[in-house]
């Protein structure tokens, strides 16, 4: 039995990297599921932030901490207009942990 089941979502861009082994299994892992790699990684990700129970303490004990982005989230051609917009509007690029917080709680 598999330990998560994959869904697809909306999805935004990054490049991350892997060791060549990981790489290797993610892609048979995928196979395994009959789905895209993206959506393996982001499951097992959300997976992980939902049962790791000293990182649901870290979000409880500090539901507004601001976290400087690690990830680069690439940008859509034309969307650059929209985030100079939306950077402008609230003053700030860092991200804060509080929504993605909510959405991990148990």
């Amino acid at each position: 039995m598999a330990l998560f089941t994959v869904k697809t979502s909306k999805k935004v861009e990054t490049n991350i990297r892997l060791e060549e082994s990981t790489a290797k299994m993610l892609d048979r892992y995928a196979h395994f599921h009959k789905g895209p790699a993206d959506d393996v990684v982001n499951e097992a990700l959300e997976y992980i932030f939902r049962h790791d129970k000293d990182f649901q303490q870290h979000l409880q004990q500090n539901p507004n901490q601001e976290v400087a982005a690690s990830v680069r989230i690439k940008k859509a051609p034309g969307s650059a207009k929209a985030a100079k917009a939306n950077a402008g509007s609230n003053g700030s690029a860092s991200r804060s942990a509080s929504p993605a917080a909510s959405s991990y709680a148990k």
